[in-house]
């Protein structure tokens, strides 16, 4: 009966342990589960079976665990899981490359150093330069650096 129990406690830490790597990663019910049921295994085995059967239990344990880990991110079971799309979409850009240099427009939202601005009737993500700017505030182009558009407070 001795070994049935620890059995089952070994067993249920190694789905747990695996729960917790795979499924939901984080420190969680599933991995603070599995910590108790492998040292409540040890500690029984310890108390109940003797010295001799306490460290045999250590390393089934520790064998179990490492062996489950090795044998789960061989299995085909993690591809399964595995996000396989990759993202190829790009981000429309065709606002900004109407934009140029010395354009003026207002900005639509404050500018807490990136708000939007309408530039040529067509509304585009903006950084400004001055800081932070309040919203219909009059700016200007001041430079087009990496589809980053800088602006600053319109001059009057």
């Amino acid at each position: 009966m001795d070994i049935l129990i620890i059995t089952v406690l070994i067993i249920a830490a190694v789905i747990l342990f695996l729960v917790e790597l795979f499924v939901i990663p984080s420190i969680s019910l599933a991995g603070i589960s599995a910590l108790v049921c492998i040292l409540y295994a040890n500690y029984y085995a310890f108390t109940n079976i003797g010295m001799a059967g306490g460290f045999a239990t250590l390393g089934i344990s520790a064998v179990a665990c490492i062996g489950s880990l090795v044998w789960f991110m061989r299995s085909k079971m993690l591809d399964k899981l595995a996000l396989k799309k990759d993202i190829d979409s790009k981000v429309d850009r065709s606002a900004e490359q109407s934009v140029k240099v010395g354009d003026t427009g207002i900005s639509t939202t404050r500018l807490a150093q990136i708000g939007y601005a309408e530039i040529n009737n067509k509304i585009v993500e903006v950084k400004s330069m001055d800081g932070f700017l309040d919203e219909k505030t009059p700016i200007i182009v001041n430079r087009i650096s990496n589809g980053t558009i800088m602006v600053e407070r319109q001059k009057k």
